[in-house]
C-alpha cells in the first residue's frame, strides 16, 4: 500500500535539457527545503499577529523574506531549478508575503476602521495575487535589471516594518490608523502598477569588490541593530519610494529636454 501510495503522489515533470524532453520524478529537496522555511514563517507571523505578538509577527515576515532571496540562489547554484519549485514558490510568497502582511496589520489596528479596514486589507492581499501570477508570465519576457510594479517581499517588508515600530511606540491614535490605512493600500497598488523598481539582480556577488564595501555593510548592520524596526522601516521606504520618484524624474527628463531643443 505504502509503494502504491508513493507512485500515485510522486511529481513528473517534463523540462527541455539539449534540445530534448526530458522526463523527472521527485523534486529536489534543498531549494524546497528553504521555500517550505519561508511559508512556515509567514505562517507563524499569521498565528502571532492573532495572538497579538505583532513584534514576533513582523520579525517573522522579514525572516520569510530573508528565506525566499535564498531558495532561488540556492536552486540556482546548485542547478536545481523546476517548474515545481517555482509554482511551490509563488504559492509561499502569498502566504508569506501576501496574506501575512494583511492579516497581520488587520489584526492590530485596521480592523479599528471597520469595513474600511478589511476592504484595503482584501486590495492588498488581491494585488499581491495579481503581482505574482504577473511576474510568473513576464518571467523571460522582461529586463531582469527592473521589476514591474513593486515586489510583493518589498511590501511585505514595508507593511511589517510599519507594525513593528508603529506598535514599539504604542502608536494607536486614530492618526496612525489612517496612516496604516494608505500604507496598506499604496503598497497593494503599488504591485500592480507599471513602475519599475531596480531589482539588484545585476549585481556580481561572486567577483572582488573594493574593501570599503565590505566595511560599509559591517556598518550597515551595525546601524540597523541600534534601533532594528525603525531603520529597516526607513529603509524599505525609501526603496517603495524610489520606484514614483524615478518615474517621475524619467518623464521629466524628456521635457526638459525638448524644451532645450525648442530653446
Amino acid at each position: 500500500m505504502a509503494t502504491a501510495f508513493l507512485r500515485e503522489t510522486e511529481v513528473i515533470e517534463e523540462s527541455m535539457e539539449g534540445g530534448k524532453k526530458v522526463r523527472r520524478k521527485g523534486i529536489f529537496l534543498l531549494p524546497n527545503l528553504f521555500t517550505t522555511s519561508a511559508l512556515f514563517a509567514g505562517f507563524f507571523a499569521v498565528v502571532a499577529g492573532i495572538n497579538g505578538d505583532f513584534t514576533a509577527a513582523a520579525v517573522a515576515i522579514f525572516i520569510a523574506m530573508v528565506l525566499d532571496g535564498l531558495d532561488g540562489r540556492v536552486a540556482r547554484m546548485t542547478n536545481t531549478q523546476s517548474a515545481f519549485g517555482a509554482e511551490y514558490d509563488s504559492l509561499a510568497d502569498m502566504i508569506s508575503f501576501g496574506m501575512a502582511p494583511a492579516l497581520v496589520a488587520f489584526t492590530w489596528i485596521l480592523q479599528d476602521i471597520g469595513k474600511t479596514g478589511w476592504v484595503v486589507a482584501f486590495l492588498y492581499v488581491a494585488c499581491a495575487a495579481l503581482r505574482l501570477a504577473r511576474f510568473n508570465v513576464q518571467i523571460g519576457s522582461v529586463d531582469k535589471k527592473w521589476f514591474i510594479g513593486l515586489p510583493s517581499p518589498s511590501a511585505a517588508a514595508l507593511v511589517a516594518a510599519c507594525v513593528w515600530t508603529f506598535h514599539s511606540f504604542d502608536a494607536d491614535a486614530f492618526a496612525f490608523k489612517l496612516l496604516m490605512l494608505f500604507i496598506v493600500g499604496a503598497a497593494g497598488i503599488l504591485m500592480v502598477s507599471n513602475i519599475r523598481y531596480y531589482s539588484f539582480k545585476d549585481l556580481d556577488l561572486k567577483g572582488p569588490v573594493p574593501f570599503v564595501v565590505l566595511l560599509a555593510i559591517v556598518l550597515g548592520f551595525v546601524v540597523i541593530s541600534i534601533e532594528p524596526s525603525v531603520m529597516l522601516l526607513l529603509l524599505f521606504s525609501a526603496y517603495v519610494i524610489s520606484g514614483p520618484v524615478l518615474a517621475l524624474m524619467r518623464k521629466a527628463k524628456p521635457a526638459a529636454e525638448s524644451d532645450s531643443g525648442a530653446a
